[in-house]
């Protein structure tokens, strides 16, 4: 009887410490790929510093927006989005994916959270 129990605690022993080392290797990834995230998003930053990409984008996406509070533009404005709505489904997902990639599409994560 003993002895069964001896077996026993050696196999919850054996069990646990795979477990533990599970674990480790689980942890040892996370900390590499949250190393290489941040240096992806440092490179990214260092390579946008001097582009004016993110301004134009924001530019353009908020002139409708400044737009409709000038009298006279709300019109033009609506006509704007009721052609832009008028556009074909692929083009409309080509422009939403190009003004994403802009804006880097890490930002996608941010909005879905929501």
């Amino acid at each position: 009887m003993i002895q069964l129990l001896g077996v026993v605690g050696n196999l919850a022993q054996t069990f646990l410490e795979g477990k533990v080392e599970k674990e480790k290797a689980k942890s040892e990834i996370m900390k590499t790929a949250a190393q290489h995230d941040s240096k992806w998003e440092l490179i990214m930053a260092e390579s946008t510093q001097n582009s004016w990409k993110d301004e134009i984008i924001t530019i353009v996406i908020l002139t409708p927006c400044v737009l409709s509070f000038v009298p006279g533009m709300e019109g033009i404005v609506r006509a704007g989005f009721d052609r832009l709505n008028e556009l074909p489904d692929w083009y409309q997902n080509i422009l939403y994916v190009t003004i994403l990639a802009g804006l880097g599409l890490k930002g996608v994560d941010k909005f879905r959270r929501k």
